[in-house]
């Protein structure tokens, strides 16, 4: 049963304690449905602040279910939505990195705008979501790596996934998943479709203390860098790159996106075993890109460069392809 707590005028930007207010009331369904979809929507409209992200954000990790992770674990993670609909990068670059030795507490769900979210794909390959899920912990301490399926985590959001699919338009929640990480990772390499809100969404995950990160964005509205041209990147920490990137940094030619569409989960499925396997191409480009970027934030390497090389290494002697072995049977 919905109360008749009241919202604050979303069409204004909300201070700090305001906004942690009005989030607090929206994951706990203290207000009407009707309520929350009209604030949202404002909200949009308007244009969120970098504090009503940090403080959405700081909401829903205070509800999510927590799981413990060894000392420099990151994640690498998208906020979807780009609608290129790509085959999985960043779960690739998860298992690549961590075939590195950089604990990769990889944050996903099924799709939503796409036809394989990273949870799809990893099903079809014969990862069990459900022993995934309840030996996350454990297989992250153990081989370096874990799936945490946002749904697992995150109850307060169920009670959002209605308003959301109701309003079928972009909203802030849209921007939440990489920002609530339930490993606490304070090293991440976020992507997000929205080049215009990099800069933004950056100084909102430095509110969240955040150690290292970088925030990326193909210019084109890729939720990753982007292997056919510039990317826009933010740094935060002791993790830095220049403010525009291109494959050229990582010394690796470009490809045009359509090289790397995607499919169904079967066809992302097998599409990411050819890579682990060996296959060359631009989705194997776009991971060594994506993964470099990954092991700078990790302190692995000091340069793109570097980490393309180490990345290559990974998948060239089997030990990406080996790991993902390791885990479905774990």
């Amino acid at each position: 049963m919905t109360t008749t707590v009241l919202l604050p005028d979303p069409t204004t930007p909300l201070s700090r304690e305001t906004a942690r207010e009005a989030f607090a009331v929206i994951l706990d369904a203290r207000a009407s449905e009707d309520t929350i979809a009209a604030f949202l929507i404002a909200m949009s409209e308007r244009g969120e602040t970098s504090i009503e992200i940090a403080e959405a954000a700081r909401a829903l990790r205070e509800r999510m279910i927590p799981i413990n992770a060894p000392p420099g674990a990151i994640d690498v993670c998208g906020t979807g939505g780009d609608g290129h609909h790509t085959l999985n990068v960043s779960t690739a670059v998860a298992l690549v990195v961590a075939a590195c030795g950089v604990p990769v507490a990889k944050h996903g769900n099924r799709a939503a705008s796409s036809k394989a979210g990273a949870a799809d794909t990893l099903e079809v390959l014969g990862l069990d979501m459900d022993r995934a899920g309840a030996t996350a912990e454990a297989s992250l301490r153990d081989i370096g790596i874990a799936f945490l399926f946002a749904a697992n985590h995150h109850p307060a959001m169920k009670r959002i996934t209605p308003i959301r699919q109701r309003i079928a338009r972009r909203t802030i929640f849209n921007l939440m998943g990489p920002l609530a990480n339930p490993a606490r990772t304070t090293r991440q390499l976020i992507g997000i479709a929205r080049p215009d809100y990099v800069p933004l969404y950056a100084d909102a995950l430095a509110q969240l203390g955040t150690q290292a990160a970088l925030v990326v964005s193909g210019e084109e509205g890729l939720d990753e860098l982007s292997g056919a041209g510039p990317s826009v990147v933010a740094s935060i920490g002791n993790v830095v790159l220049p403010a525009r990137v291109t494959p050229d940094d990582a010394a690796l030619p470009r490809h045009a996106i359509t090289a790397i569409r995607g499919g169904d989960a079967a066809h992302n499925a097998e599409a990411l075993r050819r890579l682990l396997k060996g296959e060359a191409g631009a989705y194997r480009d776009a991971v060594l890109l994506n993964a470099a970027a990954a092991l700078m934030v990790a302190g692995t390497v000091p340069t793109l460069v570097a980490g393309a090389a180490l990345a290559a290494t990974a998948l060239d002697t089997g030990s990406a392809d080996a790991l993902l072995d390791r885990w479905i049977a774990y």
